[in-house]
């Protein structure tokens, strides 16, 4: 597995800025929430109990997710009401065009006060890179696991999300291999790929100008179950996306 080109915190806006993307280490980002690791250590216990993911078009069984919405503007984090997550079909061939409607994100996660820090401290990166706006954040705790043989991350493939910014952060990998990262330049060839491995690393997407996919996992052991759980954010100027 190829490590990923980590970034230090005083560099990630301009390594954003420059490149397309940036990974943060853990502690870069628990430097950037004034926070320690031992802090989230509750965290993954949410993903132990996430519902499946009944809108997948190939038939697997492999995700979990859950969702929330919230408007950041500056440091004042609002939860706004459940409403459906939609995609263009420009932007997700496989699962656009649809509503598709997932239950909320539990309260004791989005009422930690490090749940709303993250979401300004990266929503700051966002303005860093796009300028001082309202952001509208979508976020999308994930599991992916075995239990059809294999899981994807990505199955509608390279993609943009029709967002300004994404971040991916690894919460958690167990007994599987794969999926590694690919991250290519929207407009031409240059493109790298590594893997997640550290728990609460980020990796931060300009989507505007680049796309990015992760590759299916596997059991590291034959009929062992495995796993590996994501949260996903997106941010968005001007509104949250719908039909």
């Amino acid at each position: 597995m190829l490590a990923p080109p980590l970034t230090a915190l005083t560099d990630l806006d301009h390594e954003l800025a420059r490149e397309g993307f940036a990974v943060l280490a853990a502690d870069g980002l628990c430097q950037l929430m004034n926070c320690q690791v031992a802090d989230l250590a509750t965290w993954p216990d949410f993903w132990n109990h996430m519902p499946a993911d009944g809108y997948l078009k190939d038939g697997g069984r492999y995700r979990r997710r859950r969702h929330g919405c919230y408007i950041v503007e500056g440091d004042s984090v609002r939860l706004v009401p459940q409403r459906p997550h939609w995609q263009p079909v420009s932007y997700n061939a496989l699962h656009g065009g649809i509503e598709r409607h997932f239950e909320a994100i539990e309260p004791a996660l989005t009422n930690d006060p490090l749940w709303s820090r993250w979401l300004a401290a990266m929503a700051a990166r966002a303005s860093a890179l796009k300028g001082l706006r309202t952001w509208y954040v979508e976020a999308h705790p994930f599991r992916i696991d075995t239990t059809d043989g294999i899981g994807r991350p990505t199955p509608e493939g390279a993609h943009r999300d029709g967002v300004d910014l994404v971040t991916v952060t690894l919460v958690a990998r167990h007994g599987v291999k794969g999926a590694e990262t690919r991250v290519f330049a929207a407009e031409g060839r240059h493109g790298q790929r590594f893997t997640l491995t550290e728990p609460w690393s980020t990796l931060l997407l300009d989507d505007e100008r680049v796309v990015h996919e992760s590759t299916p996992i596997q059991p590291l052991e034959p009929g062992a179950g495995g796993y590996r759980d994501t949260l996903v954010l997106t941010f968005r100027s001007g509104g949250f996306q719908g039909p």
